[in-house]
């Protein structure tokens, strides 16, 4: 009697579809999936080291808010903060701030950790820091934690109609 070893095949990890996913697909973007580990208030750079790609690549969706609490998202690597100061001067508008989570939460329909700037609940600006149209290759997340995107940086401009800025403060 002879028996056979069938190999195994890698399993490879299932994403669900996200409101950002089905957005990307609604417009044909290419994009490729990064499933990691989520640790709480890791930010950036726990993604950035278990995917294994710079933190500046990493790009960080902020929902913030004008002086007449207008909400507006803001794309930023992952290695810099914003200067509320100079996005303001560049919008034009007095100040700009950090919405509440709840708040942020409530605009763009994701949980804190897991916002993504594609299929958001509320119509917003999109901001995003001009040095990050400049990369190759971009990490943003995807709709939910723990799992980011790969993206052409041209897809922010070309889908969101997002406007650069100059608004990066090393931190």
């Amino acid at each position: 009697m002879f028996v056979f070893s069938v190999p195994r095949m890698a399993k490879k990890e299932h994403v669900s579809e996200t409101p950002a996913t089905q957005f990307l697909r609604k417009h044909g973007v290419v994009f490729t999936e990064h499933p990691y580990e989520y640790e709480e208030h890791g930010g950036t750079a726990v993604s950035s080291r278990e995917l294994g790609v710079p933190e500046h690549n990493v790009i960080k969706t902020l929902v913030m808010q004008d002086e007449a609490a207008r909400p507006l998202i803001v794309l930023m690597h992952g290695d810099c903060k914003v200067s509320t100061k100079n996005l303001a001067r560049a919008i034009p508008c007095k100040s700009v701030e950090p919405c509440r989570p709840e708040v942020a939460q409530r605009h763009s329909g994701y949980l804190v950790g897991g916002t993504s700037p594609f299929g958001v609940r509320k119509a917003m600006p999109v901001y995003v820091e001009e040095s990050i149209l400049g990369l190759e290759k971009i990490y943003i997340n995807g709709g939910r934690r723990g799992y980011l995107i790969g993206i052409a940086p041209g897809v922010l401009t070309d889908t969101l109609a997002a406007r650069a800025v100059q608004c990066a403060l090393a931190e």
